[in-house]
């Protein structure tokens, strides 16, 4: 008899909980109970799960007793008070915050591309990386593994989305204000959105770049466990709804042609390439990634300013790859253990 699962979700009413529970339903994942978790002023209300409506509990006065997987996307601080507890009640804790992500106790697991570290879980905690970290390593890691990858430049451009509900109403209320010859007062974002663009994402560092920035740098590392990898990024927020893009400028360790990092690419798990030489023959957020599952690459050429050098471009829906798929992938490879 196949086993089920006693699966929580923790913050199932934010937009990348709802996108797990209905990809859980998707995947045919072996759910026996599913019990949706929120804060207490949205306990009560129901969530779509399948073709069912479960009702959602108060994560406060939950007992994780019985839980075998839960899934965390409640932020960092819902992430540090509770996921130890789901862990020590035995749970396994796949948690999409970056509470733990650098915790050497803690994976950080993406599951096209370093899946076996899953098993290495001392604390009963499995990270999820950063959406924008996401996409970028499971594009690299084929050419990483061939050719090693000397340093990144990358410059992201990442949807509203990334910044929770609020922005995505923050963009619209602004832009059908603004073509309506109306003002758009900045609330979730420090400045206008909606026809701007913003290199801020998360807080300002002491060494000039954002947390967000930083964050590409120290998880790229540990998930293609290199710590030779130098990465140089910039992250600015664009006003597009869903999907984050990356111009990604790579310099290899050996010599890698067009031609060799478009084959590897093609049969990279995870990744679709969309690379021809006309118009509209890319990836774009609103073409390819919205909605989809895969990786997006195009614009694959060799860079004319360095010998070893590749430019890529990189899209993804950040909250189904950036969060959500990837959480129920590792949730897949913890339930393969049996």
């Amino acid at each position: 008899m196949d086993r089920k699962y006693k699966v929580a979700v923790v913050g199932a009413t934010g937009a990348v909980g709802e996108t797990m529970l209905s990809i859980l339903a998707e995947r045919g994942f072996p759910v026996g109970e599913l019990v949706a978790l929120a804060s207490e002023r949205s306990a009560g209300g129901m969530v779509a799960f399948g073709d069912d409506e479960v009702m959602v509990r108060d994560l406060a006065g939950f007992d994780p007793a019985g839980v075998d997987i839960a899934l965390f996307s409640a932020g960092g601080a819902i992430s540090k008070e509770y996921a130890p507890k789901f862990a020590a009640a035995g749970a396994v804790v796949i948690d999409n915050s970056s509470a733990f992500r650098l915790d050497p106790d803690v994976p950080l697991v993406v599951a096209e591309v370093n899946p076996e570290m899953v098993k290495q879980r001392p604390r009963g905690i499995i990270a999820n990386p950063n959406c924008s970290t996401m996409q970028m390593v499971v594009a690299l890691a084929p050419i990483h593994r061939r050719a090693g990858i000397e340093r990144i430049n990358v410059a992201t451009y990442q949807s509203v989305s990334g910044a929770g509900r609020l922005a995505l109403e923050e963009l619209g209320r602004q832009t059908a204000s603004l073509l309506s010859f109306q003002g758009a007062e900045p609330e979730r974002f420090p400045v206008q959105i909606a026809f701007n663009l913003i290199p801020h994402i998360d807080e300002f560092m002491d060494n000039g770049y954002t947390r967000e920035e930083m964050k590409l740098v120290w998880e790229t590392r540990r998930i293609l466990g290199d710590e030779r990898i130098q990465v140089n990024p910039t992250a600015v927020r664009v006003p597009v709804f869903y999907g984050h893009a990356e111009a990604l400028h790579i310099e290899t360790r050996e010599k890698l042609t067009a031609g060799e990092a478009r084959a590897l690419l093609e049969a990279a798990p995870g990744v679709e390439v969309v690379d021809e030489r006309a118009p509209g023959g890319y990836p774009t957020p609103v073409t390819h990634a919205s909605g989809r599952d895969a990786v997006f690459v195009g614009r694959i050429r060799e860079d004319l300013s360095h010998p070893r050098g590749l430019d890529l471009w990189v899209v993804a829906d950040n909250i189904r790859k950036g969060a959500a798929l990837n959480a129920v992938q590792i949730a897949e490879l913890v339930a393969g253990e049996g």
